[in-house]
């Protein structure tokens, strides 16, 4: 179901945890709200889940109103299904008897749980485990009978707040799999909450990037890599260098500067005038030249990455070095000639 949300604020004593926040997530999409530590998330989740009343605002669940004035439908009215960082998993009951827990409270006949259960377990490939005990699946597996109990009660709606903080790199990568199909065969509409702007890219429909209670952008991925509107999201999403420049020609879609002697083009906005500006530059966006001419740099120091070197390259005319890729070893010292091939001003 839809879920939007109109001008919330929530405080904690003197902080603000949710600030006028307004966010429309449509109808099974999988939307992940990204931000550094403390910066609302969770408090918007469990706003949403009931779980915590709002201070001013209003939100609705499939034009539903849930909370706003004098409203507060409890968390069970809501047809919004959470999963923890810990899986909140009853550890005497097995896989089977967790997931059949809230359809059981809610007197639901015995048959009817049978088959659900079962038709839950099918969809996170959880059937031959559901005799086991929570202590004897990986952590993978936990989060899937916590998100097969969310299916159990019928949630139309699935909130899932750090749900892979907990679990190895190595199964993060795997869970992030299983999480993209849970969300494709279940159609359920998914809130997702991180800082791990890894895990949000390689997510989400949408994303919005939270600060300080306030959402600062929202948009798919992609869009949101490659033209930020704001410098904070710019230095938050992905490595970066934001370089001052000064434009001196837009044509369109397109503004032209020099840099250390060089004629540079990027993207902007509609609406960018001559004159001086900030320009990210994305190490994608800058490549070995392949003539006898380019942008003379010089390395300033290197990481190998695995299959790759994150090079740092001092440029004449800025005070802070840029970063860019190399699929050979370089060395500190080293002259190079190079291209930057693409890059974005930020808005005014």
């Amino acid at each position: 179901m839809t879920i939007q949300l109109s001008s919330i604020t929530k405080s904690f004593g003197g902080h603000r945890a949710l600030d006028n926040v307004d966010l429309q997530i449509d109808e099974g999409t999988f939307f992940v709200v990204l931000g550094p530590s403390g910066c609302g998330k969770s408090t918007l989740l469990k706003s949403i889940a009931g779980l915590e009343p709002i201070d001013a605002g209003e939100i609705r669940l499939g034009g539903r109103i849930v909370a706003g004035n004098r409203v507060h439908v409890p968390p069970e009215e809501r047809q919004v299904g959470v999963v923890f960082q810990s899986y909140a998993l009853w550890p005497h009951m097995s896989v089977a008897g967790n997931v059949a827990f809230p359809l059981e409270t809610a007197g639901t006949p015995k048959q009817q749980v049978s088959k659900r259960v079962q038709d839950c377990l099918e969809t996170v490939a959880l059937t031959p485990y559901q005799t086991r005990k929570p202590s004897d699946l990986s952590g993978g597996q936990r989060q899937r009978v916590a998100l097969a109990r969310c299916l159990a009660q019928g949630a139309s709606t699935v909130l899932m707040d750090e749900p892979l903080a907990n679990l190895d790199p190595h199964l993060r990568n795997s869970m992030e799999e299983e999480l993209a199909e849970f969300h494709r065969t279940s159609g359920a509409t998914t809130v997702f909450i991180t800082h791990d702007q890894r895990e949000a890219m390689a997510l989400a429909d949408k994303v919005a990037v939270m600060w300080d209670g306030r959402i600062l952008q929202v948009d798919d991925p992609d869009t949101l890599y490659r033209r930020p509107l704001s410098q904070r999201v710019a230095g938050f999403i992905g490595r970066s260098a934001i370089i001052p420049v000064v434009i001196q020609q837009v044509d369109g879609a397109t503004a032209r500067f020099e840099l250390a002697g060089a004629s540079v083009e990027v993207d902007c906005p509609v609406g960018t005038r001559p004159g001086p500006a900030q320009v990210l530059l994305r190490p994608d966006h800058i490549v070995l030249s392949t003539g006898a001419y380019g942008l003379p740099v010089q390395i300033v120091r290197t990481t190998y990455r695995g299959g790759h070197w994150e090079v740092f390259v001092s440029v004449e005319g800025l005070e802070e070095p840029i970063m860019m890729n190399l699929s050979r070893r370089a060395t500190p010292g080293e002259r190079l000639q190079v291209e930057i091939i693409r890059g974005w001003v930020l808005p005014g």
